[in-house]
């Protein structure tokens, strides 16, 4: 069983997830993970899906959502995976927040990077001149959460926002 990544994007309607998981359901594959946002009046949804089918099926299953020309479908398959996901990792979550304005996400970004973390989320969104991200951070276990979190701060100071880092608790589903 191989894994696609399906991805669609264009301006928002009514019905497009319930159109889009099934024509998915009618190829026989499995909805695994999956995320959806609206940027704007943009929708944007990525699917991750198991089955026996190949790109080029599910882009044609789903070859109604574009009809109009609102929406772009990509499907692709997904390698496997190459052993980056052994490391013991320690899950935080990352908050900003403050006065817009270009660089805020590549300087914090850039310190998580360079500490070895990697975002497995992330939100931003504008309100007026407030600027908010939250991010779920992993941290490799032998990262010195202060002294990144003192980076974060200190990145955060030269941009004239607020930045802060905290475990994350344990989600109960």
């Amino acid at each position: 069983m191989s894994l696609i990544a399906v991805t669609v994007i264009g301006h928002d309607r009514p019905g497009i997830i319930a159109d889009a998981t099934a024509g998915l359901a009618a190829l026989g594959l499995n909805l695994e993970d999956s995320t959806m946002t609206l940027l704007r009046g943009h929708f944007a949804m990525m699917l991750i899906c198991s089955g026996d089918r190949s790109p080029s099926e599910v882009e044609a299953a789903l070859a109604s959502l574009t009809a109009d020309g609102r929406l772009q479908v990509s499907a692709r398959a997904v390698p496997d995976e190459d052993g980056a996901g052994d490391r013991s990792l320690r899950p935080y979550v990352l908050t900003v927040h403050g006065g817009d304005r270009p660089g805020i996400v590549s300087a914090v970004t850039g310190v998580l990077a360079s500490a070895g973390g990697n975002i497995t989320d992330l939100t931003t969104r504008l309100t007026g001149d407030l600027y908010v991200a939250i991010a779920e951070v992993d941290l490799p276990a032998d990262a010195d959460a202060d002294a990144v979190a003192v980076r974060l701060r200190a990145a955060g100071d030269e941009l004239g926002v607020g930045v802060t880092l905290r475990p994350q608790e344990t989600d109960v589903l």
